[in-house]
């Protein structure tokens, strides 16, 4: 089956560069955009793609709103928000990280690493571009003046599991973590859906956002 994707932006080249793009890859569909965040949460509700992306800026609703509103009304098979930005919204996308977003990606991007980003967010296995992300949310992070408390909920990880939150912050794929923990890929998989499940997260990007919130990890 293929990916289906829906492209949010208000520059028409972007929707039309990038729609090009992707429709190019055998394993990839564009199934529909929008110039405006509202329109793209209606058309996105509506349609059911397995990845939007989503511009951080644009008319009638931003796009961590219209993030938000997609994320938090999805239900059964997951809907992943994939932003679209530049580095000086920092603060703007470690916000949507927060309310659900899978990631996000350079606009200025190469080809290459957009169809990547595409499929690894459908995936659901990686935060993408991690080297920028764990940048990017380690300096919003270590701007903030309070770190929120190491909740109870860690307290439930096994040892071997905060140490998976821990290389999953740094970014690590599962295959890294496997290396460097010397056990199986599939024994990391385990270890990653236990620690989302018993953490209540979304994902691996907000395991992330946790990480460093709590001082599972510190900036570097």
């Amino acid at each position: 089956m293929a990916i289906t994707v829906f492209i949010a932006d208000d520059q028409a080249m972007v929707r039309q560069g990038f729609g090009a793009l992707l429709a190019a890859q055998q394993d990839i569909s564009v199934i529909g955009d929008a110039p405006d965040g509202r329109l793209a949460v209606d058309e996105v509700l509506r349609l059911r793609p397995d990845v939007v992306l989503m511009d951080v800026r644009m008319p009638e609703m931003n796009g961590l709103e219209a993030a938000e509103r997609i994320l938090s009304a999805s239900s059964g098979t997951p809907i992943r928000v994939l932003m679209l930005t530049t580095f000086d919204i920092d603060d703007y996308v470690y916000e949507a990280l927060r309310v659900g977003a899978s990631g996000f990606l350079l606009k200025d991007a190469p080809a290459e690493e957009l169809v990547r980003a595409v499929r690894v967010v459908a995936a659901g296995e990686a935060l993408l571009a991690p080297s920028v992300t764990r940048r990017l949310i380690a300096d919003v992070t270590s701007r903030r003046a309070a770190r929120r408390p190491e909740s109870a909920q860690l307290a439930a990880l096994t040892p071997r599991e905060r140490e998976v939150l821990e290389l999953i912050a740094r970014g690590l794929s599962n295959t890294e973590i496997a290396d460097s923990l010397f056990v199986a890929e599939q024994t990391v998989k385990t270890h990653v859906g236990k620690v989302l499940s018993k953490l209540h997260l979304r994902d691996r990007a907000q395991a992330v956002v946790l990480a460093y919130e709590t001082g599972v990890v510190t900036p570097a």
